[in-house]
């Protein structure tokens, strides 16, 4: 099933700095685990990505959780190379919530895509429902990085899919964080590669639990 082509040109004007091979390759993962549950990307910026997930929700009758804070990762801040003028707020502070909402309202896929304002580890420690896609694209530090994979793959249904962008085996290329979450998932023995597409990796997560060493918060999860 292709993305419609009204919602290609969509993403392709969309503010962002995914490539439309990759947008069309999450497009096809959303559509495969939207069988079985609600798609989640953490990292909405100004809603590219969202299209190409919020296409695939609405093609399978279920709805995308978008969470982000809409204040910018690290490389997005005044003075950083990701820094876009466009995007600061009445109160000098980078704000993207009102360019995403003008992306997805676009689109007419308001009523498929949910936007969750906060902090991602923050919302995951409050989470409740089973997921089929899992699309791992906010902060690139370290510590932002493995939070999300900690946070929500537990979510993650047997069968669905974990989505990580940026990901470059080569430092020289970009920042290692997610490249070191892919492989965590891996090395987890819960999860198998599908697909490399630039710098998107998709795998399946074929197993439940949570291995020793693999710390999971402190509260029941669906396995």
């Amino acid at each position: 099933m292709s993305l419609d082509p009204v919602l290609r040109r969509a993403a392709a004007r969309a503010i962002g700095f995914m490539p439309e091979e990759e947008g069309l390759a999450l497009h096809r993962a959303g559509l495969r685990g939207g069988r079985l549950g609600p798609l989640l990307e953490v990292g909405s910026y100004c809603g590219r990505s969202a299209i190409y997930l919020g296409a695939a929700a609405r093609e399978r009758g279920t709805v995308l959780f978008s969470v982000d804070h809409h204040r910018g990762s690290e490389e997005q801040q005044p003075g950083q190379e990701y820094f876009d003028p466009r995007l600061v707020g009445e109160d000098g502070r980078l704000d993207t919530l009102p360019t995403f909402r003008r992306t997805i309202a676009a689109a007419g896929l308001e009523p498929v895509v949910i936007a969750i304002v906060g902090d991602s580890a923050t919302v995951a420690a409050h989470w409740g429902t089973r997921l089929g896609l899992v699309f791992i694209d906010g902060g690139h530090s370290e510590a932002a990085a493995q939070a999300d994979y900690e946070g929500w793959t537990p979510w993650l249904a047997v069968g669905g899919l974990l989505a990580i962008h940026d990901v470059f085996p080569d430092p020289s290329r970009g920042g290692q964080a997610p490249f070191h979450v892919f492989r965590r998932a891996l090395v987890s023995g819960r999860f198998r590669e599908l697909q490399a597409i630039g710098s998107l990796r998709v795998l399946e997560k074929t197993a439940g639990g949570a291995p020793v060493g693999e710390r999971v918060g402190g509260k029941q999860h669906y396995r």
